[in-house]
């Protein structure tokens, strides 16, 4: 199993956090269940950018990005080359090195 690394946050995961993936579930859903609540405004749907992450180390392993997520990405906070939204990755078989942004475009939390 691949194993996720999530980088401290000051808000949703103050001292990071590192867990083997299930890799029957995306991104987004593997943090949720691990304790780091992301935001996921669209309810994982592929219509926000609420769940946007950077992939600091693996991003070339995942599954490809398809157009309506690079649409969206257009509109994330904090933009990098490495970005993608957490809803539409796949974690199969490489370890993840994630950033989760410090803001997103979203102007009240969801509180999933």
């Amino acid at each position: 199993m691949p194993r996720i690394t999530v980088l401290p946050h000051p808000v949703i995961c103050p001292n990071g956090v590192t867990f083997e993936a299930d890799a029957n579930q995306n991104l987004c859903q593997n943090l949720l269940n691990h304790g780091v609540n992301i935001e996921h405004a669209c309810d994982m749907s592929a219509a926000c950018t609420t769940c946007h992450v950077i992939v600091r180390q693996g991003f070339n392993q995942l599954n490809e990005m398809n157009d309506i997520e690079a649409d969206l990405l257009d509109r994330a906070w904090g933009l990098e080359p490495d970005s993608r939204l957490s809803c539409q990755v796949i974690p199969v078989a490489v370890d993840l090195e994630i950033e989760i942004p410090r803001y997103t475009i979203n102007h009240a939390s969801e509180k999933h």
